[in-house]
């Protein structure tokens, strides 16, 4: 008996008397915290290289719109250089008619638009002049014009703290030709692309991230489409509400709108206000406060019907999930943030599901399958070519 208690490890004996769920819960609390370090160390380095990842994750989401596209093209005999043309063009032409658009929609009305917000101001002025509220109107003038002030001498940081992506023109033009490159090379040779990252895995772990990367990219597509679905959706709203009210330059704010419904929540109400603006400045109060309940109207549908049940269902996210998904990206990361938030959420779903069904072919490498499939296509081209070259030399 002396012996056994001499070889006892002390350390053994205290965790032995420490009550179970103490024991648990301190092998949870570590591991816990070391997941959340690794996840402010990658979030501290997205952060640092914003300029590239940014226009990367934006080339990832326009990929999962575009792709479909080029498969369609592939599967009609078309060569992929030429479905990734159409596919380029056509978004290159839906951008360019939505901008000019608006430009020559609000071309001639800004002016106007501005003139007419000044003579609104004036008549506010005068009204609270002749009413006692105990504030002139020159106190209501000078506070407009200190705040007009400070917003111009605080410009540059407001527009970083709102985007979050470029400090520069110089910026803004890298991220964007990295997102067109990125989107090109991305719709030629996403494969390659991808089986070429899964290479530097282990083999083994080749066949489940394969399965869950795919899951999430599926996921992805499923989410940009849905989100054009609810960005078309609002921007009809408020457009025909616009219309129908007589507020002018419809058509630009429902486009604003379309744009800016891509921020899930926040981009189309803060894009419906410049209806209630402009509402206000030619309508009158009380047409401005309808257009106002139509932009409200219009976003409790988004956010209680197309969001959490349209949106969560077709990329399989609670709908609570889908809202704090957004309110934590708008955080952490601001408009990019709300953004990205949802297909991240959406992918990380369809990957942790992936690996707990384990929904796989086991015993199969799918990157050797694919660069056999690769070498059996390009042996088959070059016999093709072979073939073609030795038969024009016998017609001759």
């Amino acid at each position: 008996m002396e012996e056994r208690r001499s070889d006892t490890n002390p350390t053994e004996s205290a965790e032995q008397e420490l009550p179970l769920g103490v024991r648990i819960a301190a092998a949870w609390s570590w591991r816990l915290i070391m997941i959340a370090l690794a996840l402010a160390g990658v979030l501290w380095l997205i952060v640092q290289v914003r300029i590239i990842v940014i226009p990367v994750l934006v080339a990832i989401l326009l990929t999962a719109l575009l792709s479909p596209v080029v498969r369609w093209f592939e599967k009609h005999g078309a060569p992929k250089w030429f479905g990734v043309l159409v596919a380029m063009a056509s978004f290159v032409a839906a951008v360019w008619v939505l901008i000019t658009l608006i430009v020559t929609q609000m071309r001639n009305g800004l002016q106007d638009l501005s003139t007419r917000s000044t003579e609104v101001w004036q008549d506010m002025l005068t009204w609270v002049e002749h009413n006692s509220f105990g504030i002139s109107a020159d106190q209501i003038d000078s506070f407009g014009t200190q705040l007009m002030k400070t917003i111009e001498g605080h410009q540059s940081e407001i527009w970083n703290g709102a985007l979050g992506v470029a400090t520069s023109a110089t910026q803004f033009v890298t991220g964007l030709l990295l997102t067109i490159f990125s989107l090109i090379f991305m719709l030629i040779d996403g494969k390659r692309i991808w089986y070429w990252v899964l290479g530097f895995l282990p083999a083994n772990a080749h066949a489940p991230v394969d399965a869950a990367g795919s899951a999430g990219w599926v996921s992805t597509g499923q989410y940009v489409r849905v989100q054009i679905f609810v960005a078309f959706v609002d921007a009809v709203g408020i457009g025909v509400g616009a219309a129908l009210l007589g507020v002018p330059m419809p058509i630009p704010i429902a486009i604003l709108v379309f744009l800016g419904s891509f921020i899930p929540f926040l981009g189309a109400i803060s894009t419906g206000l410049l209806a209630a603006f402009v509402a206000l400045v030619y309508n009158g109060p009380v047409n401005a406060l309808i257009m106002l309940g139509v932009v409200i109207l219009v976003n409790q549908i988004e956010g209680h019907v197309l969001q959490p049940l349209v949106m969560g269902s077709a990329v399989r996210v609670h709908p609570l999930g889908v809202v704090l998904a957004v309110s934590t990206g708008a955080l952490l990361a601001g408009i990019p943030g709300a953004l990205f938030a949802v297909p991240v959420a959406a992918s990380a779903n369809a990957v942790v599901n992936t690996l707990v069904k384990r929904e796989w072919v086991p015993g199969i490498d799918p990157v050797a399958e694919y660069h056999r499939r690769e070498n059996t296509r390009s042996t088959a081209k070059k016999r093709a070519r072979s073939f073609a070259r030795f038969t024009r030399k016998e017609g001759h």
